[in-house]
């Protein structure tokens, strides 16, 4: 389970997503206001999260990943040493959707350079989060292994249901759900690689 220890403080937090925001659109010359049009996110809304001051959604933070032009983990990246393989549990980034109150925790260690992210996520009974994602610029693919519970995953127009032990793939380059069916908190990883041509 996901411990509070590793959970960060959520004005900790929020200037950590706003500066990897600010650094991602200035690395893409892009203005407020050309990624609040490219991705879908009003330029005030954009605004507020680049200054640390707004508690995002999952579906925000996803929206602005796919309109810079990475994975919505990349959004919770840490300074780390460069090359560190190592990824200390206490040092994990997890972060609670205002949403739904999905917590997610990035795995993998910053700075590698590494394709690969491994994500872990509690997912509480009954809660539900849609993403509008569409096709990138790169391939992004993804897989969900469900460690403990149920999950239903929305996929375009297909719906999979998945329990313990059972593991999903797929790019993402449609729209996707999530939803816990059940009264007990599923708990699942998420792999994810982008590949660049």
């Amino acid at each position: 389970m996901l411990d509070n220890q590793s959970t960060m403080s959520d004005s900790s937090l929020h200037l950590l997503i706003a500066r990897r925001v600010r650094e991602l659109r200035a690395a893409r010359g892009l203005s407020l206001e050309a990624l609040a049009t490219h991705c879908g996110v009003s330029r005030s809304m954009l605004s507020l999260i680049e200054r640390g001051e707004s508690s995002p959604t999952a579906v925000v933070l996803e929206k602005l990943a796919t309109g810079l032009g990475v994975t919505l983990p990349s959004l919770f990246e840490a300074p780390a040493a460069a090359g560190d393989p190592v990824s200390r549990r206490g040092q994990q980034q997890s972060w609670r959707d205002p949403h739904s109150g999905y917590v997610r925790r990035n795995v993998s260690p910053a700075g590698v350079g590494s394709p690969i992210q491994l994500v872990e996520v509690e997912f509480p009974p009954g809660a539900r989060v849609a993403y509008e994602t569409a096709a990138r610029e790169a391939q992004v693919h993804q897989q969900v292994w469900v460690l403990e519970g149920v999950i239903d995953i929305t996929y375009g127009e297909e719906v999979f249901q998945l329990g313990a032990g059972d593991c999903l793939a797929m790019q993402l380059d449609r729209p996707m759900a999530f939803h816990n069916p059940s009264a007990s908190t599923t708990r699942y990883a998420v792999a994810i690689t982008t590949i660049r041509s």
